[in-house]
């Protein structure tokens, strides 16, 4: 009785009204994401670790070591590795604010020389620029908002790491209770078991190419002569998990820094064609062939999805958004009434037409 008139409400509804309650759970989805994000954040960060951290934890236990002390190595092991980046990368940050009144003095310097030579040739740029733009203090100020903003995140590291231990020592009993809830015959275990294996493989082959492209960027740098190499190399590994606009946004300061440190164009020219060339290499031809073609997203999307995440949980959730949703466009695949969702996500165009069911028309629904 109950289900028959959830039906008939349900048929009642125009598609102005079903658009409205799509919007309306839209705005409450958000609205939770932001109350929630104390709590959601430091889950999603330990999430993200744990995934990384599963085949250690995976490699420990194939030799033997009970699973406790597994999980207590495997998670020293990350401790040792992002304390260690957070120490060079606070150092780094430390020496570029006392080096910044100099490298802000050049610059100004070289701004006023390009808009001397703009006026020799007759194009009147001073009335419009004037050196006063660049500010010693105003870029002392960012970066000391970009430290804070790094201390506080860091005043979470106990919640991420604690919530890190006990999804590890979770995660070799929570395929059997999913399989008990379930059932062995049920196809919804072959299709969590495919969803977590591509989230395992799209995060690890990712991290991978992004820790090989820091690497690789922090070396030109130091070949090149510039500052604070291990700081960009830093830089270009977190953005290379943003496709196309990452590797853009880590070209920038290096350019920028060349153009300061060398007061010349020739060699920021030089040091943009190695960012160039490292990530012709990563990211257009190497992080294809390991990722395939499914595992993509359009662009257009990775700059919603930057938008939004960087809206709902500010920057890390900026810095999370092209995984988050690539987790969710993998979910979108492995279900059928939704594959739909995640053709529109991906950066081509699927190989054949997507079959989706035809809806019923009207007289068939009131039938």
């Amino acid at each position: 009785m109950g289900e028959n008139r959830m039906n008939a409400m349900r048929m009642e509804w125009g598609p102005g009204a079903r658009f409205l309650m799509i919007l309306a759970a839209a705005v409450v989805v958000v609205a939770g994401l932001r109350a929630g994000a104390p709590i959601l954040l430091p889950f999603s960060l330990a999430l993200f670790l744990a995934i990384l951290t599963l085949p250690i934890l995976l490699w420990l236990q194939r030799r033997g070591v009970p699973t406790p002390l597994a999980i207590v190595l495997a998670v020293l092991v990350d401790m040792a590795i992002i304390g260690l980046v957070l120490l060079l990368a606070a150092q780094s940050m430390t020496d570029l604010e006392a080096r910044l009144p100099v490298y802000t003095r050049r610059l100004s310097g070289l701004f006023e020389g390009w808009v001397n030579a703009f006026q020799d040739r007759g194009i009147p740029m001073g009335e419009y620029l004037s050196g006063d733009l660049i500010s010693a203090s105003a870029v002392m100020d960012f970066t000391r908002g970009t430290l804070a903003r790094a201390a506080s995140i860091l005043s979470n590291a106990f919640l991420v790491f604690l919530i890190l231990i006990f999804i590890l020592a979770e995660a070799s009993i929570f395929p059997e209770k999913f399989r008990a809830v379930l059932g062995k015959e049920d196809g919804d275990m072959g299709r969590f078991a495919k969803i977590t294996g591509e989230v395992l493989e799209y995060l690890i082959i990712k991290t991978l190419v992004s820790l090989g492209t820091g690497i690789c960027i922090g070396l030109w740098a130091w070949l090149m002569g510039l500052d604070f190499p291990i700081l960009l190399g830093i830089i270009g590994f977190i953005l290379n998990y943003v496709p196309t606009i990452g590797s853009i946004l880590a070209a920038i300061p290096a350019i920028l820094l060349a153009i300061v440190q060398f007061s010349g164009l020739g060699p920021a020219i030089l040091v943009g064609s190695g960012y160039l060339g490292i990530n012709v290499v990563f990211g257009n031809l190497l992080e294809p062939q390991l990722l395939g073609r499914r595992l993509g997203l359009s662009t257009l999307v990775v700059i919603l999805s930057l938008i939004f995440w960087a809206f709902v949980w500010g920057p890390i959730g900026a810095l999370l958004a092209v995984p988050l949703t690539m987790i969710v466009k993998i979910m979108l695949e492995n279900t059928e009434d939704l594959k739909w969702v995640a053709v529109l996500l991906d950066k081509e165009a699927p190989p054949r037409p997507l079959e989706v069911a035809p809806i019923p028309a009207d007289d068939e629904k009131g039938g």
